[in-house]
């Protein structure tokens, strides 16, 4: 699984920053897009992902920088041929805004678009993880998705095969889950793996003041990307505007065990990051404060 940050920037775009947007390609090849800014198929075009491998969509909320790239990216796919169906979700009102947006100039959409409306709280069950949702603190309808893949099988233990006298034709089925005749004895893959490894699980929250509900969200995640607008010197204004500071999603990613945190949706008033990160660190350690274009590789626990 790797995440790739298409756009960091806060409400508007700067120089160095594009508005939100977060590819995740998932270990069978399916990519999942998290909101939409501007500009976002550009940042593809830079990028190792592939947008027309893009599945499902999923916007946080209908503010301009979190989906106006998305009336773009649909019309480009259809001029790419694409004929695949794309499922985009987001909260209530979801049919309405993306319905607008395909409604958007003369085109011809030629494949299936299908909108799912969200409530929070809702898990949706899909090819091998889920996605949960969270109500945030902003103005407007807004949700936070956790991905949580599903378990994995335990390790094969080659060696202990190996000991067993197993060999060839018996190895490679053992190894791809299928069990095998040895003798009198059926040998299952079960018997030669280890125990079931826990999924990996992302939580992106868009924009969001600190909130309860993101935290419930991300126990234990094995990363929280979390917005961080401003530093804690604004804190007072940037949470009136539903937004948190740099020092508030480190303290959601502490008290919700994550692994690591990733900032994002940076004001165009601080050009650089580093000190969102300094801040961050200083209540967990393992921040990141990302970047256009950066890309971050999940492994498996």
């Amino acid at each position: 699984m790797q995440l790739t940050f298409l756009g960091t920037a806060g409400s508007w775009p700067t120089k160095e920053r594009s508005p939100s947007a977060v590819a995740l390609q998932m270990d069978g090849g399916e990519s999942l897009l998290f909101d939409c800014g501007e500009g976002a198929q550009r940042q593809f075009f830079q990028s190792t992902v592939s947008f027309m491998r893009v599945r499902r969509i999923f916007i946080t909320h209908f503010h301009g920088d979190h989906f106006l790239g998305l009336p773009g990216l649909i019309q480009t796919m259809c001029l790419n041929s694409r004929t695949e169906p794309l499922d985009v979700y987001g909260p209530h009102d979801a049919e309405e805004m993306v319905g607008r947006a395909l409604r958007m100039g003369y085109f011809t959409l030629r494949f299936p678009v299908t909108i799912h409306p969200l409530a929070a709280g809702e898990e949706v069950g899909l090819d091998g993880y889920t996605v949960r949702t969270a109500q945030t603190k902003h103005p407007v309808p807004s949700l936070a998705y956790r991905v949580q893949e599903a378990e994995k099988r335990g390790r094969f233990n080659a060696d202990r095969a190996r000991a067993m006298g197993i060999r060839g034709e018996d190895f490679a089925k053992l190894e791809a889950g299928e069990s095998v005749q040895i003798g009198d004895r059926t040998i299952a893959p079960s018997d030669l793996q280890g125990p079931a490894r826990p999924g990996r699980s992302i939580v992106y929250t868009g924009d969001t003041a600190p909130a309860d509900a993101v935290r419930i969200l991300s126990d234990h995640a094995t990363v929280l990307i979390h917005e961080a607008t401003t530093l804690a010197e604004l804190e007072g204004q940037t949470n009136e505007w539903g937004h948190s500071s740099a020092h508030q999603a480190a303290t959601i990613a502490r008290d919700a065990n994550v692994g690591t945190l990733i900032l994002t949706h940076f004001s165009s008033r601080y050009p650089e990051v580093e000190p969102f990160e300094e801040e961050a660190r200083a209540i967990f350690p393992n921040t990141i404060a990302a970047r256009d274009l950066m890309t971050y590789l999940i492994r498996q626990p």
